[in-house]
């Protein structure tokens, strides 16, 4: 097993630069931060491109570079390196794509408060509720979540998506893989990152809307769970989202971070960032997943309790 070669976009142009053709596998990488190249995140929560093994040699240029983390799905669009490499007419064909989008959207959505600028924030474009708009206890945590919200979040990331692959579409890498990975199921605590003004994320925004605590793990849960649902119908969706492939890495099994833990718990480094151990689970079985559609040309199999497989595109 390899590990997955990563380079920066600006060592294409060093002398001498990476050999691409050197390798079997060939891919380009976008994302927020789990796939971040700085520094202080590599040594803290790693990064889990990091941790990606293949049964042959496999290169990736990661265009999310150092900076803090792609908070929002639009930004793939200012991105210039990675529409350059993916669009250019003198690009390389891609064997694929790799993109980790879409988490820091869903905290943003649930970080929207009930007031901006003393103008009240209409409920389609909150994914929480009000105390006073609360449903009744038989609905169970789903009493706190913004249904329509949640449907314009769900617009937002799928007119994104088909924008992304409708680029990939226009350079010479048309019709090869987007491989995306959902999210794992963060615990609300006060554990922010270490530079100051990063977090916590949703431990906030849950007091704020003066959500119970005992409820904020099933909270999170369920909003994680939304995303992950999401993303799956939409590679179901042949039609309108060709050659997307989404690994479910909610049912990778983690160390869960223990609640109110300030500091590194479980396989958690802070609220939202797994650490390298958690990295390793995900990353190590999102490998299987990409290496499958590899080298099958996007036919995934599927292995009934039968045993007997059935395969689909």
């Amino acid at each position: 097993m390899d590990h997955l070669a990563c380079f920066a976009p600006e060592d294409l142009q060093s002398n001498p630069g990476p050999d691409l053709q050197g390798y079997h596998w060939r891919l380009l990488a976008q994302g927020d931060s789990w796939f971040s190249t700085a520094q202080a995140k590599l040594s803290a929560h790693a990064n889990l491109l990091q941790e990606l093994v293949l049964t042959k040699p496999a290169v990736a240029i990661n265009c999310a570079g150092q900076r803090e983390s792609l908070s929002k799905v639009v930004e793939l669009e200012s991105a210039p390196d990675f529409v350059r490499l993916l669009t250019a007419p003198e690009s390389p064909v891609w064997d694929g794509i790799l993109l980790s989008v879409g988490g820091n959207d869903l905290i943003k959505a649930a970080q929207t408060p009930t007031q901006i600028d003393g103008a009240e924030v209409p409920l389609h474009l909150r994914l929480l509720r009000r105390q006073t708009e609360w449903g009744p206890p038989s609905a169970g945590v789903g009493r706190y979540f913004s249904e329509p919200g949640w449907a314009t979040y769900a617009d937002y990331l799928k007119a994104n998506l088909r924008h992304l692959l409708t680029l990939r579409d226009q350079g010479p890498s048309a019709g090869k893989p987007v491989f995306m990975h959902c999210y794992a199921v963060p615990m609300p605590r006060p554990a922010g990152a270490e530079d100051a003004g990063h977090g916590p994320w949703l431990y906030p925004a849950l007091k704020a809307y003066a959500i119970p605590a005992a409820d904020w793990a099933a909270v999170s849960r369920l909003m994680v769970m939304h995303l992950a649902q999401l993303l799956k119908s939409l590679m179901a969706d042949k039609e309108q989202f060709p050659g997307l492939f989404v690994f479910d890495s909610t049912a990778v099994p983690l160390a869960a971070a223990a609640p109110g833990a300030s500091g590194i718990s479980g396989d958690w480094h802070n609220e939202i960032h797994l650490n390298h151990s958690g990295c390793l689970k995900i990353g190590r079985a999102w490998s299987e997943h990409i290496e499958q559609v590899l080298t099958t040309g996007g036919l995934v199999v599927e292995t009934p309790p039968s045993g007997r497989g059935r395969a689909r595109r």
